[in-house]
């Protein structure tokens, strides 16, 4: 009999007491202690099982759980007599930022405050120790809400001392969502004076701290250096590019196989391996994500369980304000192609805005991008990294996106696009206006006297979001060469022998109003270009028969866009 899956569960205590599903991770513990870092680092995507292996590690070093050796029992850990002595005998301090998504400083900093607390009160029996003088005692006391910042930067600290002198040993500390504090300020608008707070919590709990045996930080993205760790020399660095604990987070296939025959569902394997295989970890392959697999064995369907548990509210945001070459690249990603980029992994939340490539580190770090490849170029063996969408629940996660940009307006959107196919240039027009006056606020659409400026970050968009609806029989291109110039945007037909549905071409111009009297002058000059540059060269070169192409010229004027074939 198959066992019962917790969905969600993160207690590793709770797991193994009621027998519920769990695939054996423990020798992560192993991996961690004999690196002997002082400091780790860890990143992972959301629900790769982070919060559950600081949950193990707690179980297993904690002094709290030192009776509790049996819950370990069948679990690779127990196999060494060595690690059967270790369990029980450290103290432990387990932090979590998870929760810590504050909208402002103020309330930021009380939140972490209060985190301080309730750690605080989990050591409540510190008061009652003999060994403390009454100074000590009172400072014990004196951790509350009300706490000024200072006294809360040292708190962690001088917890680590008490745990100490009372047993003697120095403390591991256990930090889960390090970095989601960071977020929510860099998308919130108080980064700078956050960092600051932070920076001097992570000096005193890490550097400063010689009551420190050795800590474990988790989090989503490896924030720079000179963020937060400015002052931490003594920082192992695990990302998704590293091989070391490559199987510890995540399931790797054999375990995914092993469990769908637990399941009787074995016959699975390929269509599960399409939509939720492909995270790669370091120059390991074929990781699953946790959470789809889980939530897939207990309810036994296919959906995209992983990318519809967040908003992505910040990936979102810098795509659709990214400049145009970057929405290409993103183009040829959900058109199944690979993509060379060069960007650092240390990730500047302050220059996302203005460093693109910082981007695609977020993309990778997430987990929505996988690296297929690493190339290291020129003198200073600069990494160039082959990247690709991981698997079909992330292509979901990215179309679901893309249509979002134009949410207000979808029902005008599905319609312009049924339109576009059919070559009602009437109906095109009527949608296409209501388009851009829902989304204006999203893309630069140019506005009335900006003449030669052309309107990019709105037409990349909008191609974006023709292949998130389009991909099964387009493969859409934009800004791509044909013929004797370049195109704005390409829709080839993936089997048009038997669709019969038409090549399309679109070229987008902005009113030029020292050379154009009206939007249907502007029209006619995209025509004409499509015509003059002969961008029919590459659907022709595929087979499609000339009459089977159809020409659209856009003109757009601020607000105002007309459409002519």
């Amino acid at each position: 009999m198959s066992r019962i899956i917790s969905i969600g569960k993160q207690d590793f205590v709770s797991l193994r007491k009621n027998h519920y599903f769990y695939i054996d991770k423990t020798d992560f513990i192993r991996q961690w202690w004999e690196s002997a870092d002082d400091i780790t680092l860890i990143t992972r995507p959301r629900r790769f099982g982070k919060t559950l292996n600081m949950s193990m590690l707690n179980c297993f070093f904690s002094r709290q759980y030192g009776k509790c050796g049996d819950i370990f029992e069948g679990l690779s850990i127990w196999k060494s007599e060595k690690y059967r002595i270790l369990q029980g005998t450290y103290p432990v301090i387990f932090v979590s930022f998870a929760d810590v998504k504050q909208n402002n400083y103020k309330d930021a900093v009380q939140k972490i405050k209060n985190i301080i607390v309730d750690v605080y009160r989990q050591h409540r029996y510190l008061n009652e120790q003999e060994c403390f003088t009454e100074n000590e005692k009172q400072q014990i006391l004196s951790i509350t809400e009300r706490m000024d910042d200072v006294t809360a930067q040292d708190a962690l600290k001088n917890l680590s001392s008490y745990l100490n002198i009372l047993y003697g040993k120095k403390v591991l500390i256990l930090l889960d969502e390090y970095d989601t504090p960071m977020q929510e300020a860099y998308m919130h608008g108080y980064w700078d004076e956050f960092t600051g707070f932070m920076r001097s919590l992570f000096n005193a709990t890490f550097k400063t701290n010689p009551y420190l045996e050795r800590a474990v930080m988790t989090g989503i993205t490896r924030v720079s250096k000179e963020s937060v760790f400015s002052d931490l020399n003594n920082l192992t660095v695990i990302t998704t590019t590293s091989d070391r604990y490559a199987d510890c987070f995540g399931f790797t296939e054999e375990e995914v196989f092993d469990a769908l025959d637990e399941f009787e569902m074995s016959e699975k394997k390929e269509i599960v391996k399409e939509w939720y295989d492909g995270f790669t970890f370091g120059t390991r392959k074929d990781i699953y994500n946790p959470w789809s697999i889980t939530n897939y064995l207990k309810e036994r369907k296919l959906h995209p369980y992983w990318a519809s548990t967040s908003s992505n509210g910040l990936i979102s945001k810098l795509l659709q304000t990214a400049s145009a070459d970057m929405k290409i690249q993103m183009e040829s990603l959900l058109n199944g192609k690979t993509i060379e980029v060069n960007f650092d992994e240390q990730i500047v939340f302050s220059h996302l805005a203005q460093d693109e490539s910082a981007v695609w580190s977020l993309l990778v770090a997430s987990g929505y991008l996988k690296v297929e490849d690493v190339e290291y170029r020129g003198l200073t063996l600069e990494p160039w990294y082959h990247l690709e969408i991981t698997n079909l629940e992330t292509v979901s996660m990215f179309s679901n996106m893309f249509k979002g940009w134009f949410d207000v307006s979808l029902s005008n959107y599905n319609a312009f696009v049924k339109t576009l196919i059919t070559g009602d240039v009437d109906a095109m027009n009527y949608y296409m206006n209501k388009i851009t006056l829902a989304t204006f606020s999203y893309f630069d659409v140019g506005s009335e006297g900006a003449g030669n400026q052309e309107p990019e970050r709105f037409y990349h968009g909008f191609v974006l979001g023709l292949i998130a609806d389009q991909t099964d029989i387009y493969e859409i291109r934009s800004n791509r060469e044909s013929g004797f110039g370049r195109y704005d945007v390409m829709m080839i037909p993936k089997e048009w022998e038997k669709t019969k549905i038409p090549a399309i071409i679109l070229e987008f111009k902005v009113k030029n109003n020292k050379k154009e009297q009206t939007l249907e002058e502007t029209v006619q000059s995209a025509l004409e270009q499509i015509k003059e540059k002969n961008y029919d060269a590459e659907l022709l070169e595929w087979g499609i028969p000339k009459e089977k192409i159809r020409h659209y010229g856009f003109a757009f004027e601020g607000k105002n866009v007309l459409i002519g074939s």
